[in-house]
């Protein structure tokens, strides 16, 4: 089928590339002509503007949105409403809030335009192994994006999970329970480094991925950053996160349901952009104060030791 596609960055470019694989006709556009222009040496129709990628679909149209969440998809959704016709349909494929999702929905259909939420995970490795497509929207509505999806997917990685909203939201949680694992796995490895055994880390990564219960895809994916650099030396320990742990913890207390892995783990994400924690010089010093216990300053020495240790 004609489909368009918004934003050809890691995750638009190489879904582009699956469908042109899988035979769709796609019309691409990125405020980046470069973007555009590797695209469309891989057999997309180039575009300058959204204006002349709508003008280049075929009626009813389809258009993938992949930009970030919040300002920039509701102004992207916002001009595309200004020239689309009742019968179009808009998919955000990117990590929008559900509620901003359900929002969208109600607007797009005050004008007759279909809008799907398309919870989308796979990362760079989607382009050869598939993504999976959690689906929101009204059945209509996602029946005709269907062979998209199909594509996209691997085999039995897309379903229509519920009414509008109901994509971004799996994908919310689904992103929510990966920020635990990925805690859990930081944890252990570290307490693996720090013990009096000279572990290589490689080799139990490596080892944990044939019949282990900790086996996983992201456990596959350690033991390759494991085997390129094995202490890591190149990275630095400042994690970002994007908001959907954020709103998954949200929803947590929206919902009165305890989430603490997934609480922690959000939190130790906040604690590693610090270059040096205020809270942790607080606590340092109140425990000087009350039980003499050592200081450390910048250059690492260690002073105010109470004589007995306490």
């Amino acid at each position: 089928m004609h489909i368009g596609m918004v934003g050809l960055g890691r995750m638009g470019a190489n879904m582009t590339t699956r469908l042109l694989r899988g035979g769709h006709q796609v019309v691409v556009y990125d405020r980046n002509p470069e973007a555009v222009a590797r695209s469309a040496s891989e057999g997309a129709t180039g575009t300058g503007s959204l204006a002349e990628l709508i003008t280049a679909l075929p009626s009813p149209r389809a258009v993938w949105i992949m930009v970030p969440s919040g300002k920039a998809t509701d102004d992207t959704i916002a001009e595309l409403c200004g020239s689309l016709a009742a019968g179009d349909t808009i998919v955000d494929g990117g990590n929008s809030n559900f509620r901003d999702s359900q929002s969208r929905a109600k607007d797009c259909r005050s004008k007759g335009i279909d809008f799907v939420d398309a919870g989308t995970s796979g990362g760079i490795w989607g382009l050869e192994n598939g993504y999976c497509l959690m689906v929101g929207g009204d059945d209509a509505a996602v029946a005709r994006v269907e062979p998209v999806f199909h594509t996209l997917a691997p085999p039995g990685g897309y379903a229509h999970v519920g009414s509008s909203g109901a994509g971004h939201f799996s994908k919310m949680v689904h992103n929510g329970i990966e920020y635990g694992m990925l805690a859990a796995y930081g944890e252990g490895f570290e307490i693996l480094e720090k013990s009096e055994f000279p572990f290589d880390l490689h080799q139990l990564a490596q080892l944990w991925l044939h019949g282990s219960v900790v086996r996983s895809w992201l456990l596959e994916l350690a033991e390759t950053a494991l085997r390129t650099d094995p202490t890591l030396r190149d990275v630095r320990g400042y994690v970002e996160d994007s908001g959907e742990g954020r709103w998954t913890v949200q929803a947590a207390f929206d919902e009165n349901v305890p989430a603490p892995v997934i609480t922690a783990s959000l939190i130790a994400r906040l604690v590693s952009r610090q270059d040096e924690s205020f809270s942790a010089k607080v606590i340092a010093a109140l425990r000087n104060e009350f039980g003499g216990h050592a200081v450390r300053h910048e250059l690492e020495n260690v002073v105010g030791a109470h004589p007995d240790g306490r």
